[in-house]
């Protein structure tokens, strides 16, 4: 098929370039003129392992074009697939004017009846809304062209590949016979089980997975909290609770929050929906007060233990929302590093991709190591806001470079144990501290 996919984020370029790997011809649109130049070098302009590789396949024969001219490519796609961003609004709703925009250009460029594809995440009822929006404008001649279908995505970033090839599920939610045909034939190299449904119940299925993960994290970080007043230990709980089929154990490690693109802004916007409606999520909006306070948990442990921050050199391992990315969105590290500079701390920050990102954010105002043995000399205290492998498999005798000794981890990457041998003050999340404080 001739494709057309309206944006080049994590969801349209992945997209994108699995839907040209596997033989459709398609072609990227985006606004930003330097972007589109990267991405026509071969160049992704975001980190995804293995995506350069893929591109570069899909580009070799010829199955994968990027363009800032959205007229030649809507013109002729058999299938024009929306994959913009639908931020948040200051008041947690979410904002569709990318989405209605493309939807304006698609109006003005198609020569023929073409199905449109809603990826970006979006509230209940807006692709019916675009339906009957597009609709308007084609005016009376070319009235009905557009057929308007929802396909949620289920990515996660860092493996955003590998959930797009071997997806548990491809939903699609469609108001007509033709649509639903169109896309299983779209999505047959992949051999995924397709779910159809109606627009309404796609939609929502997507705000209702994520929300239900973010869900499940709060509760263990509940848990987590709740663990360390009564003397229990979090990981013993969780691998309690995850032998259970009925819970199993993904989404249950505890530690300072979610972050990112997706959980923060889709609880927000479910609550904000709901609200609008009249009906009240209360497990939703429980998790997300559960989330903002959890981030600053290691602020709080290492008050207990410094008088103040000014002054104190203060080491950060970590900056991006998880590992596997060089995201930033939600990430818990830039709220407490902002609230580090703002009580007079000397912030040195270690990440193994996201310090270019991480300087478009701070500028000067902090400063960036080469590597943890950089951030960590001279130290009066680490925090560690990223699980990256590295750390988790770092020599525990890189901390005797600080000054003292001690260290707030809200990722819980290392053993009890191996933390007890090594002789150091360490917080964790809902687990015993190890080493009494270190500071008069």
């Amino acid at each position: 098929m001739r494709i057309a996919v309206a944006g080049t984020g994590y969801v349209g370029l992945v997209t994108g370039t699995c839907l040209a790997v596997v033989g459709h011809s398609v072609v990227c649109v985006d606004k930003d003129a330097a972007k589109v130049a990267r991405l026509q070098r071969g160049e992704s302009p975001i980190y995804e392992p293995g995506l350069e590789d893929e591109m570069a396949v899909a580009q070799r024969a010829n199955r994968l074009a990027f363009t800032l001219d959205y007229e030649e490519a809507y013109g002729d796609a058999d299938v024009i697939i929306i994959g913009v961003a639908t931020p948040e609004n200051t008041d947690g709703s979410a904002n569709l004017q990318a989405l209605y925009g493309v939807c304006e250009e698609i109006v003005a460029s198609i020569t023929k009846p073409t199905l449109v594809v809603v990826k970006s995440t979006v509230p209940v009822g807006t692709n019916d809304k675009l339906a009957a929006y597009m609709d308007t404008l084609l005016g009376r001649q070319r009235r009905g062209w557009i057929d308007v279908a929802s396909n949620p995505e289920f990515l996660s970033q860092g493996t955003a590949l590998r959930d797009t090839r071997q997806a548990e599920r491809i939903v699609i939610g469609t108001e007509t016979e033709a649509a639903a045909a169109i896309l299983s034939e779209l999505y047959a190299p992949f051999g995924q089980p397709i779910l159809m449904m109606n627009r309404r119940s796609a939609e929502m299925v997507k705000y209702a997975s994520n929300d239900f993960l973010a869900l499940k994290i709060s509760f263990v970080n509940d848990i987590a909290n709740l663990c360390e007043v009564v003397g229990a230990d979090i990981e013993e709980v969780t691998r309690g609770m995850g032998a259970d089929s009925r819970i199993g154990s993904q989404f249950l490690s505890p530690g300072i929050g979610y972050g990112g693109s997706c959980f923060p802004k889709d609880t927000k916007a479910l609550h904000w929906l709901a609200e609008e409606e009249g009906y009240t999520l209360k497990t939703v909006r429980a998790a997300i007060d559960v989330n903002e306070k959890q981030r600053f948990k290691l602020i709080q442990a290492a008050r207990k233990d410094m008088a103040q921050f000014a002054g104190k050199k203060i080491a950060i391992l970590g900056a991006t929302f998880k590992p596997g990315t060089d995201d930033l969105r939600e990430a818990p590290s830039i709220p407490n590093i902002n609230l580090l500079l703002n009580e007079g701390a000397d912030v040195h920050v270690y990440d193994p991709v996201g310090l270019p990102n991480l300087a478009k954010v701070f500028g000067t105002d902090i400063t960036y190591g080469d590597s943890m043995a950089d951030v960590l000399e001279s130290a009066d205290a680490c925090f560690i806001f990223t699980e990256w492998a590295e750390f988790k498999e770092m020599d525990l005798s890189l901390f005797e470079k600080m000054r003292d000794a001690c260290v707030y981890d809200g990722r819980n990457c290392f053993a009890l144990e191996d933390v007890d041998k090594a002789g150091f003050a360490y917080y964790s999340i809902g687990r015993q501290k190890i080493g009494g404080s270190v500071f008069a």
